[in-house]
C-alpha cells in the first residue's frame, strides 16, 4: 500500500470560523464548565463558564477595537501557557485580526524575525523581562506600535478601553470571518534553520476540531472529559487540542511551569493529557528513581515494568494469560496504581506527538492503564495527520490518516499528504511554497511506511538519513531512541555520514543523575565528572548494546562521547518542542565528531569503544 485516506465524518460549511466553534459551544451549554483557572499558583481551580469565556472574549476584543486593531492586522503573543493566552487567542479571531504566538523562551533575534516578517501591530507580552526583548529591537520594527505586558494589567487596560465599543462592532467582525481566512501564522521551531511562517486557516483548525469530536469521543465527549494544558501555546499541537477542547464538550485547564507539573495533575485530575515523548520518559525514569532506595524495591518497580509491558503485548496478541492477569493485579497494587495517582488518577488515554515515543514506553503506559495515542503530524498540517485510535491502538505506529485526510509513500519513501488540515503557504515565501506543495501533496521530508491497513509508521527524516562510507543507510530515530530511554541519558545525536562506522553524541540528564548513582552506590559527583566515570561510562556501554539490538551490525553504535554539557533550549541545541537541532550540533561538534574518527583504537577517557 503506497496510499491511504480517511473519509471526513464531519465536512466544515464555508461559514465556519473558530469563532463559530465557541459560538455552537456556548449555545449548547453555555452555562457549563468550559475551563478551569487559578488566581494563584496554589489555589483552587475555579470554573469559568462557556458563557463566561464568550463575555470576556467580548470584552477584550472590544478593547483591540479600541486600540485600533483592524480586521486582517498581526497581533503576537507572548506568554506562557496560561488562560490568558487562551482569552487573547480568541479575542484576536473575535477581532477578525490574525494571532502570531512567540515562544516566550524567544531571544530577541527570534522575536525581531517573527514580529517583522509577520507585520506585527500589536505585541502582548507576558512579563517585564518580554517586554525588555522586544524593547532591544523595537528600532527595527516598524509595523509594530505598541507593547502590553499582561503582568501589569493589560487585559484590564483592554477591557476599560473597550468599554466604550458597542458589542455589535465586534459581532461584525466576527460574522466577516470565513472558514478560508487565515487565522495564524505560526513560525517553526527552527531546527533546520530560520522559522518559517506557517499560514494556517481557520478552515484547518475547524476540520480537525469538528473530525476530533467524532472519532476521538473518549477523549473529548466522555462525562466528565478535561485535560490540563502544560505544552507551550506557540506551538501548534497545543494549540489545536486547546481549540478541540473548547470546540468539545471538555473542560481545559493551564499550567505554566513543567517544575509543578505532578502537584497540578494532582489537583486538575485531568482525564486525558497530550505530551512529548520526552514527558513520558521523564515519569518512568522519575519512578524507576523513586523506587531505587533499595535493592529490593527496585526490584520490584523492575518486575513490575515487565509485567505492565507483557501484558499489553498479550492484549496486542489478543488474550492475556491468567497467570499474567493475577501479575498485573499484584504489580497493579504494589507500582502501577501509584504512578496513575502521580497523574492524577484519573488519567486514561493521553497523546503523544512531536517525536517517536518508543514501543517500551507504550507497552509500559498502556500496562499501566493508560493509553498513549502516538500521532504524528506537523505545522504544516495544524498538528494531527494521523493518529491512533482508542479502539484500535497498534503500538510502533502514529495509526491511519485522520479523518479527511491522505497518506502517500513516494517511490523514494518520502512521506506526503493531502487534507483539509494542509497550510495555505509559508509568508512571503511563494517559492518554498511552491517547492513543498506539488499537486496537492505536502512533501514532508519524513521517511515512513503504510502496512496493509492503512496505518503509518515512521522510520527517519530523509535529510537526516546517514550513509556510511560502506554504502550503508542508517535512519537514527530507532537507535537514538532506544538509547535515551537510558535514566541518565538525556539526548543523543547519531553520527557517521561518510564515515566508517556509526557513533553518537551523549548527553546526561544533570536531574536524574544525583539519584542514580545513590541507588548504584556511587558517590556524589558533578555531570562533568560523571561523564568520564568508568563505571558511567560501562553502563553507557551496555545501554548502547541494548539500542544496537534493533538494529544490523552495520547500522550499530560503535563508539559513543559524552559531551560535556546537555542540549538546551537556553544554550540553543533545543526547540522549544524539544527537539534537536541537529544541524547545528553538527555543525558545533564537528571536531568532537572528527576525533571519534581519529582517536585509534585507544578512545579518549570520555568516550566509550562499544565494539565488544
Amino acid at each position: 500500500m503506497n496510499t491511504a485516506t480517511t473519509p471526513a465524518l464531519v465536512d466544515v460549511p464555508e461559514s465556519t470560523s473558530i469563532s463559530t466553534l465557541l459560538a455552537d459551544r456556548v449555545a449548547r451549554a453555555g452555562e457549563a464548565p468550559l475551563l478551569e483557572r487559578r488566581e494563584t499558583p496554589d489555589g483552587p481551580w475555579l470554573p469559568v463558564t462557556a458563557a463566561e469565556f464568550d463575555a470576556d472574549v467580548l470584552s477584550v476584543a472590544r478593547g483591540l477595537l479600541a486600540r485600533g486593531i483592524a480586521a486582517g492586522d498581526r497581533v503576537a503573543i507572548m506568554s506562557r501557557t496560561r488562560y490568558e493566552w487562551t482569552l487573547l487567542d480568541y479575542a484576536v479571531w473575535a477581532a477578525g485580526a490574525v494571532p502570531v504566538p512567540v515562544y516566550e523562551t524567544s531571544s530577541p533575534e527570534q522575536v525581531h524575525w517573527i514580529l517583522s516578517d509577520a507585520e506585527v501591530r500589536l505585541a502582548v507580552v507576558e512579563t517585564p523581562a518580554h517586554a525588555d526583548a522586544v524593547a532591544s529591537v523595537r528600532d527595527r520594527l516598524p509595523a509594530l506600535e505598541d507593547v502590553a505586558v499582561i503582568d501589569t494589567g493589560a487585559l484590564d487596560a483592554l477591557r476599560e478601553a473597550g468599554a466604550a465599543v458597542p458589542a455589535e462592532k465586534v459581532a461584525e467582525r466576527r460574522a466577516q470571518v470565513r472558514r478560508d481566512d487565515l487565522a495564524t501564522i505560526i513560525y517553526t521551531s527552527g531546527s533546520t534553520g530560520r522559522p518559517k511562517g506557517t499560514e494556517l486557516t481557520h478552515g484547518n483548525f475547524a476540520h480537525l476540531a469538528l473530525n476530533a469530536r467524532e472519532v476521538l469521543p473518549e477523549l473529548l465527549e466522555r462525562d466528565g472529559a478535561r485535560t490540563l494544558l502544560f505544552l507551550p501555546l506557540a506551538h501548534v499541537f497545543a494549540r489545536l487540542i486547546q481549540v478541540a477542547v473548547i470546540t468539545s464538550s471538555a473542560v481545559l485547564g493551564h499550567t505554566p511551569d513543567v517544575k509543578n507539573l505532578v502537584p497540578d495533575l494532582g489537583s486538575f485530575k485531568p482525564t486525558f493529557l497530550l505530551a512529548v515523548p520526552r514527558v513520558f520518559e521523564k515519569v518512568y525514569n522519575s519512578a524507576e528513581q523513586k523506587a531505587a532506595t533499595s535493592a529490593l524495591k527496585r526490584r520490584i518497580f523492575h518486575w513490575a515494568a515487565r509485567t505492565a509491558i507483557s501484558t499489553s503485548r498479550a492484549q496486542d496478541a489478543g488474550t492475556v494469560p491468567v497467570g499474567l492477569r493475577v501479575q498485573h493485579s499484584l504489580a497493579d497494587r504494589l507500582v502501577l496504581g501509584k504512578l496513575r495517582e502521580a497523574m492524577g488518577g484519573r488519567v486514561e488515554h493521553a497523546v503523544s506527538g512531536g517525536a517517536p515515543l518508543g514501543e517500551r514506553l507504550g507497552h509500559f503506559f498502556r500496562g499501566v492503564g493508560v493509553t498513549v495515542l502516538e500521532g504524528y503530524g506537523l505545522t504544516e498540517t495544524t498538528a494531527p495527520t494521523a493518529v491512533n485510535l482508542p479502539r484500535s491502538v497498534a503500538i510502533g505506529t502514529v495509526g491511519p490518516a485522520f479523518p479527511g485526510t491522505s497518506i502517500r509513500i513516494d517511490d523514494d519513501g518520502e512521506i506526503l499528504l493531502a487534507g483539509p488540515h494542509l497550510f495555505r503557504a509559508y509568508h512571503n515565501q511563494p517559492e518554498l511554497t511552491a517547492e513543498a506543495i506539488q499537486d496537492g501533496w505536502f512533501r514532508t521530508g519524513d521517511i515512513g511506511s503504510l502496512d496493509a491497513q492503512g496505518r503509518l509508521r515512521i522510520t527517519g527524516r530523509k535529510k537526516e538519513i546517514i550513509v556510511t562510507a560502506g554504502g550503508k543507510n542508517v535512519a537514527p530515530a530507532v537507535l537514538e531512541d532506544r538509547l535515551r530511554s537510558h535514566p541518565i541519558v538525556s539526548q543523543v545525536v547519531v553520527v557517521g555520514d561518510q564515515k566508517p562506522f556509526i557513533a553518537a553524541l551523549v548527553t546526561l540528564d544533570a536531574e536524574m543523575l544525583p539519584g542514580w548513582l545513590s541507588t548504584r552506590g556511587l558517590p556524589a559527583m558533578p555531570l562533568q565528572e560523571a561523564r568520564t566515570h568508568p563505571d558511567v561510562l560501562a553502563h553507557l556501554e551496555r545501554a548502547v548494546s541494548r539500542a544496537n539490538e534493533a538494529v544490523s551490525r552495520a547500522e550499530s553504535i560503535r563508539k559513543i562521547h559524552v559531551l560535556e554539557d546537555d542540549f538546551t533550549e537556553a544554550n540553543g541545541y533545543l526547540t522549544p518542542s524539544l527537539k534537536v537541532k541537529r544541524a547545528l550540533v553538527l555543525q558545533d561538534f564537528a571536531d568532537v565528531i572528527e576525533a571519534i574518527y581519529t582517536s585509534g583504537p585507544r578512545p579518549s577517557v570520555q568516550s566509550v569503544d562499544v565494539t565488544g
